[in-house]
Parts: structure tokens; sequence; C-alpha cells
């Protein structure tokens, strides 16, 4: 089992935990109040830094429970393990009421995962496919 060390930078964080045992994502806690009205979008600090284990990326995704009942959802979720700053959270309100933000709310998960580097290489020529360059709705035409 990788090792996440987390960093209180501000004195009324908590650390991310998992709900459940057998989770995929740490809850991550909004450290401050605030009001997200329908339409706009705001990064809500976390008042934690981490040091995500070398050969992994954070990955900042919805609470399903915000996104479903809400329409909350996350933006720019991507942490490297290089990164030592503070974890924000940028949230944008798709749901048709104003969201308010209390200070301690679960607002988002972590995922820590594996990263695949690879080598990149241009060339003139992809390997064909089946599906070739369908995309966006096309495997649903018949």
């Amino acid at each position: 089992m990788a090792l996440l060390k987390i960093k209180k930078i501000h004195d009324r964080a908590i650390l991310p935990r998992y709900a459940h045992e057998g989770d995929a994502g740490l809850d991550l806690c909004s450290v401050e109040n605030a009001a997200l009205p329908p339409g706009e979008k705001k990064l809500i600090p976390t008042g934690i830094s981490i040091q995500i284990p070398e050969g992994h990326v954070g990955l900042i995704w919805d609470r399903s429970g915000f996104a479903a009942m809400h329409g909350l959802h996350t933006l720019a979720g991507v942490v490297d393990s290089g990164y030592r700053g503070e974890i924000k959270v940028v949230l944008i309100n798709l749901g048709k009421e104003t969201m308010q933000i209390q200070e301690g709310m679960r607002i988002a998960q972590l995922l820590i995962q594996p990263i695949v580097s690879v080598e990149v290489a241009e060339t003139d020529q992809l390997d064909p496919t089946k599906r070739g360059e369908g995309g966006f709705g096309s495997t649903g035409r018949h």
C-alpha cells in the first residue's frame, strides 16, 4: 500500500479519509464557507497539502450525491506527484439554486492512481481498427 503524506496548512483543515472500507476516493473537505450561485465556479481551499507517491497521480472527482442532487461538478482535477501547494477544488454549480458550501463539508473526492508514462512518436499512419474514426455517438447509429 502506498503512503499518502498530508500536511495541514490551516488549523481547521480536515484530513481526507475514506468514508467506507474499499472506497476508491478519499473525501476532501472545504476549509471555508462559500456561496456558489447557479452557473458560477469557485476555487475552494481544503487547507491541506499532500505528497502523492512517485509514479502516482491524484485525481479530483465529483461526489456523486452532490452531482446528482445539486448539479455540483469539479473541474481541473489533476494533482501531479511533484506538487506541494494547497489542494484546492474548482467547483461549478450546474444546478438551478445557489449552493451553500460550509466549512468542513465534503466537497469532492481524491483518487490516487498509478500512472503510465509513454514515449511520444510522430507518425504519418496509425494502425487501423474496426472502429476507425467513428466517435461522438457513432456506435449508436444503425
